[in-house]
């Protein structure tokens, strides 16, 4: 079982990224060869490789979880575990994960997502579970567990008085929001909101 619960999660901040690769390898049961032989795949991925000698305690929070993430996803492990860590990344990295995350699941090994991305969620998931309070509401196919996320957070209009923020002074007051209302019947989960304001 490999886990990427929060950025960082299982690496040393002294030890550089190459010699947290080593360790990981060796937490997960890997031989130093068998990870010597991933090696350069896991760097690529990670795009990394100009400061794969630094101390990850140098590094970026985007750096830490990229390299993180690619040593999870190409150590093979039978169950990956993965929470919210992709938030971090880029829009382009965000997209080279899920690829390697279908790629994982495609070789029959289990990838738990566990996101409020419901794009991510949508394109990478099958099955979904929904949880609140720590508690599992529903499991079924991912569209109607989305529906069912959909319909249980969201009422067909929410909205927000803002006349507080309106009275701090900002600007030249020349445009003032009043109040904010979404409408539940102009958007999709993974679609944009649109928003009116009045």
């Amino acid at each position: 079982v490999a886990s990427l619960l929060e950025v960082g999660t299982g690496f040393h901040p002294e030890l550089t990224g190459r010699e947290n690769i080593y360790l990981n390898g060796t937490i997960l049961g890997m031989t130093r060869k068998e990870v010597a032989s991933k090696f350069d795949e896991i760097v690529a991925f990670s795009g990394v490789e100009k400061f794969i000698d630094t101390p990850v305690k140098r590094y970026s929070s985007g750096m830490y979880v990229r390299l993180a993430f690619s040593v999870a996803a190409h150590l093979e492990p039978e169950i990956l575990i993965i929470d919210e860590v992709l938030a971090v990344g880029d829009a382009e990295f965000q997209k080279k994960c899920l690829g390697k995350m279908k790629d994982v699941a495609g070789e029959g090994r289990t990838v738990i997502f566990v996101s409020h991305d419901l794009g991510a969620v949508k394109s990478l998931c099958t099955k979904g579970m929904l949880l609140q309070g720590g508690k599992k509401i529903f499991v079924g196919e991912i569209n109607e567990t989305i529906s069912k996320y959909t319909q249980a957070f969201y009422s067909d209009q929410l909205s927000f008085d803002v006349s507080d923020f309106s009275k701090r002074p900002r600007g030249n007051k020349f445009a003032v929001i009043e109040t904010i209302t979404i409408n539940k019947s102009l958007f999709s989960p993974i679609d944009q909101l649109q928003v009116e304001v009045n």
